[in-house]
């Protein structure tokens, strides 16, 4: 809930208004994970909102680190299903890979986010209690989450209306006061969403998983293609960065002679010159369910090489946390099957 939804909660409940703030500060703030954490309220407010509205917070299942400090967490939640957090280091600090949904029903046919479906849609809540989970890890180093990527399990803009409660809840000064610039928000081209995105005014970055240069080799891949080709997503994506002023990044996964050829990178510059833009080039983590290898350096180097002859910032991503679970989905797939009868 935002800071305006439980003023107006604990005034309904017999409360002054300004509890309701302190709640919200010491939800998100604190990680307050019962009533009785939070010092500054009386012993009968305590008590009486424990019997009406009582706190259930995420709880870890599994954590894995890998050697360069990137840390994935399988957290379970109130009804026992279980999503994905990535805790990820950088020179400037920590970002946290938030996930959206238990599950995705995108398809995409290189990712195990969607292997099994979606299962339900995530609560504002739930993604907020992610960040938090995530600093309450990082505090034992020292740290703190300083940028947020919404690009875990599921597609955010699936999600929309929780999408933006959770960033609000993560924006305001009361909670983790980071910048709107500071978030990252994916898709895999949901046009619609897109567009509601770029008019609610905030100024997020866009990723936008594209991983194709042309519609028929993007439908094989993503079969969201089939509703959104490049004919109206390509478009979207110059609408953003004209009402937004914030550039577009393009996700493009690299996958050994599927996507990955000379021509797929000149088609690629085609594509998307001409308006600011991003294009970060991913090294593929293997998924045991699906068949493709990764691409070798050297060819990876090459598409970099192409695609920044048409005038476009193109990098190559760290790859980070390979000897863990690091592809999304992987380690809450294993999980399941390793419980499941």
């Amino acid at each position: 809930m935002t800071p305006k939804e439980l003023a107006a909660l604990l005034e309904s409940e017999g409360a002054p208004r300004f509890r309701g703030a302190q709640l919200f500060e010491w939800l998100w703030r604190h990680h307050a994970d019962h009533y009785r954490n939070i010092s500054v309220w009386p012993e009968k407010l305590r008590q009486h909102m424990a019997e009406r509205y009582p706190l259930t917070r995420l709880t870890r299942v599994e954590s894995q680190v890998a050697h360069d400090g990137t840390t994935k967490l399988l957290l379970r939640m109130a009804d026992g299903q279980r999503v994905e957090t990535v805790l990820l280091p950088h020179r400037y600090g920590y970002s946290v890979c938030v996930s959206s949904q238990v599950g995705c029903a995108m398809g995409c046919k290189f990712c195990a986010s969607g292997l099994k479906g979606r299962v339900r849609q995530l609560t504002a809540g739930e993604m907020a209690d992610q960040v938090a989970f995530g600093n309450q890890v990082l505090s034992e180093r020292g740290a703190k989450i300083s940028r947020i990527d919404v690009m875990g399990i599921g597609e955010p803009l699936d999600n929309f209306d929780n999408l933006m409660r959770f960033l609000e809840i993560v924006h305001d000064p009361a909670g983790f006061n980071l910048s709107y610039r500071h978030i990252t928000v994916s898709t895999s081209g949901l046009v619609p969403a897109m567009k509601k995105l770029a008019d609610s005014g905030l100024p997020v970055t866009l990723a936008v998983s594209l991983h194709a240069p042309n519609d028929a080799l993007r439908l094989q891949l993503m079969p969201v293609n089939r509703a959104y080709p490049l004919a109206k997503l390509i478009p979207m994506c110059r609408y953003f960065v004209e009402t937004t002023g914030r550039r577009v990044t393009f996700e493009y996964l690299l996958l050994d002679h599927v996507n990955d050829g000379e021509a797929e990178a000149h088609q690629l510059g085609e594509l998307v010159r001409g308006f600011p833009s991003h294009v970060n080039l991913i090294p593929w983590n293997p998924v045991d369910e699906h068949p493709f290898q990764p691409s070798p350096k050297e060819r990876v180097r090459r598409f970099q090489s192409i695609v920044q002859e048409y005038g476009i910032s193109c990098t190559i991503r760290r790859e980070l946390g390979q000897e863990i679970d690091a592809a999304c989905g992987q380690l809450r797939l294993r999980e399941e099957e390793q419980v499941s009868p």
